[in-house]
């Protein structure tokens, strides 16, 4: 019995979104299994392969697309095919900009490494480094680290690069933000010229591809929801507001409607330190998230936030990369971004896997034109909430 042509490319279909098709290895094929994970999302199908064959990548992927297991999976399963037993040393370096993403980056590597030999680790900084340091002393195979612990822990002489074959520089875009681009020159400088880059970012700048230009050698280029794009999963509204406002308008939209947890993004660290304040006081279990708190403060605010211990969780925008929340129903713009990019980076920690999510901005007579820069970028207008206690 012979399939119809229109029925064997429906299966040949069916079984390119599985990542069977991908040729990963039983044992992680069995870790995403156990992790829930069911079919490749886009920038895994197109990156993974290429990665597997040994090819430099320029990835242009957003936040919440699935691109760590598009690094990670393929990196573990080179790693895990050519371990051998004796001393390790770090083989593969993912570089990441905050500390939460690289904390991101290595809680879901251990997920996917959970039925391989290879050994992971994560390093940065606000916190000691004696648990690190143990940690390397034992091994370890894959790295995590962002730019300045890694370099501090380069010239105290406790990491060497020399033997780096695989290199991931993820969000290269927030690294020029942060100003990090002179930490990432010195550390491609001690970097072997023989190895496999990765290079990924939201945006595609004058400044990251000369960057990226330094870094890679004849990459394959995929490029995956570009930053402009939203997902139809977010409804999108603006209230216009009066400054002095805005923190009864925040109590109203948490007490009138359907709220299961909000992340609220403010521009400054004071800010998010005074939304958290006033809304404490009105007892809403809140906490901030931002550069000048310490690492062990960082970590049990997002872990509280995950576990639903906290209703709201305020973060400035460098910060809360790697904040991944499972089913976050709202994002609050408490203050608009200055960079309309930015706007696409904030809602998207909502809408995520197939769920529904709401986006809130808040727009006084001074963020006019940051509005104007999101609805250019965007291309979709938000619904304008003109009935509520707080407007002009």
């Amino acid at each position: 019995m012979y399939l119809s042509n229109a029925l064997a490319i429906n299966i040949a279909n069916l079984y390119m979104k599985t990542f069977s098709a991908l040729n990963l290895s039983p044992a992680l094929l069995t870790a995403l299994q156990q992790k829930g994970y069911t079919e490749p999302t886009p920038i895994q199908q197109q990156a993974i392969p290429p990665i597997l064959e040994g090819r430099d990548l320029f990835g242009c992927a957003q936040t919440g697309t699935g691109k760590t297991a598009a690094f990670s999976l393929p990196i573990l399963q080179r790693l895990e095919a050519t371990h051998q037993p004796g001393q390790r040393t770090i083989k593969a370096l993912i570089l990441a900009p905050t500390r939460e993403l690289a904390l991101q980056i290595e809680e879901n590597v251990q997920s996917y490494a959970l039925h391989l030999s290879v050994r992971h680790a994560v390093i940065h900084g606000g916190v000691a480094q004696s648990p690190q340091v143990k940690q390397l002393r034992r091994g370890v195979d894959l790295l995590v680290a962002t730019p300045g612990r890694l370099l501090d822990f380069v010239h105290q002489g406790l990491i060497s690069l020399q033997h780096i074959r695989f290199f991931v520089l993820d969000e290269a875009d927030k690294m020029l933000d942060m100003g990090f681009i002179r930490d990432i020159r010195k550390i491609i400088a001690l970097l072997p010229t023989k190895r496999q880059s990765l290079f990924f970012s939201a945006t595609t700048t004058k400044e990251i591809m000369s960057l990226a230009n330094t870094i890679l050698f004849c990459p394959e280029t995929v490029s995956v929801t570009p930053v402009k794009e939203t997902t139809d999963l977010i409804q999108q509204f603006v209230y216009y507001v009066p400054r002095e406002n805005k923190r009864q308008l925040l109590e109203y939209i948490l007490k009138q409607n359907d709220v299961g947890q909000a992340l609220v993004f403010t521009r400054t660290k004071r800010g998010a330190d005074k939304v958290v304040r006033a809304l404490t006081s009105q007892g809403w279990k809140a906490a901030a998230i931002h550069g000048n708190k310490s690492q062990g403060a960082r970590i049990r605010a997002l872990e509280g936030f995950k576990n639903k211990a906290l209703d709201v969780l305020v973060a400035t925008d460098i910060a809360s990369r790697g904040i991944d929340v499972e089913n976050l129903s709202h994002v609050i713009n408490y203050e608009l971004p200055e960079v309309a990019e930015t706007y696409v980076h904030r809602i998207g920690r909502t809408g995520r896997a197939g769920a529904q999510g709401i986006a809130v901005s808040f727009c006084t007579e001074d963020d006019v034109s940051y509005l104007k820069d999101i609805h250019q970028l965007t291309k979709t207008p938000m619904q304008e909430v003109v009935s509520h206690p707080y407007g002009f």
